[in-house]
């Protein structure tokens, strides 16, 4: 059973968090990037942030009631093209456990809806 968001250390989390600020920003601004911005994700339906292009995959997720919680995260996070296989985000994914559950501690933490 994998550790819940709430077991994991949102600073370690922060560090994994390194990895996605190439195309990924957290903030509560309108701004988006390669990636669309985090800030809000938590709870958010998929492929919803404005003004950011998701890809025709990423939006039929999201017009199918895919929203952004824990296990959605993780099954994401741990594999984006097992969820979303012509999505465009190009990261493989987090195999190890403990920076999956750091990583998804730090989204909770940091992206809930202002």
């Amino acid at each position: 059973m994998p550790a819940a968001a709430q077991d994991g250390d949102a600073e370690a989390g922060r560090r994994v968090f390194a990895q996605c600020r190439a195309c990924h920003i957290v903030d509560n601004t309108p701004r988006n990037t390669v990636g669309p911005n985090l800030g809000g994700l938590w709870g958010r339906q998929a492929g919803a942030r404005e003004g950011f292009r998701y890809s025709a995959n990423m939006t039929a997720l999201g017009a199918a009631g895919y929203v952004w919680n824990e296990a959605n995260l993780r099954a994401y996070l741990t594999n984006p093209k097992a969820v979303a296989p012509q999505g465009s985000m190009a990261f493989a994914g987090i195999s190890n456990p403990e920076q999956l559950t750091n990583l998804v501690a730090y989204l909770r933490a940091n992206t809930q809806p202002q």
